[in-house]
């Protein structure tokens, strides 16, 4: 599926300053990607800058989740877990040495590039400064993963989440 590069700096360079803004109105995206519910319903994945938004529409339903560093000043500090009626998110950082990081970043970029319901966006500048999102049915609802990537000297650090929405 769609593996986008992206000519524009990461608005995000840190995932230690990444916050969560549920149901809050959803900033465009740079790149984006659209799946169908095979019950009705759509789910929209969104690379921001190094950070992602992820919507739903659901019959009279819908849901956002945006993992960002504005997104701080719509909802707070991105928890390890959060729950909300019929939603719950999971995060962990986690900090990289150099090989182990570009493994992650080089098997992210062909999974987005190549696997239905992924989508990525990589930076310029370094081509594991990235950010991927894939997502799948689950149910009535969906599952989702996101892992945003910033490299530095030694390696990088990965914040990969968790999330699944039913409603």
């Amino acid at each position: 599926m769609p593996l986008h590069r992206l000519a524009v700096a990461p608005a995000d360079v840190s995932g230690t300053r990444l916050g969560l803004a549920l149901n809050a109105t959803t900033p465009p995206s740079l790149a984006s990607h659209q799946l169908v519910h095979p019950d009705g319903g759509l789910l929209r994945l969104g690379v921001l800058g190094a950070s992602h938004v992820v919507t739903v529409e659901h019959a009279t339903q819908h849901f956002s989740e945006e993992v960002s560093c504005t997104a701080r000043q719509h909802g707070g500090q991105l928890p390890a877990h959060a729950d909300a009626p019929g939603y719950r998110i999971e995060s962990h950082t986690a900090t990289h040495g150099e090989e182990s990081f570009r493994q992650l970043a080089g098997e992210l970029r062909e999974r987005s590039a190549n696997e239905t319901g992924w989508l990525g966006g990589t930076f310029p500048g370094d081509d594991a400064a990235l950010t991927v999102l894939s997502a799948e049915p689950d149910g009535t609802g969906w599952r989702w993963q996101t892992w945003h990537l910033y490299p530095d000297t030694s390696g990088g650090t990965v914040v990969h989440t968790t999330s699944r929405w039913h409603p």
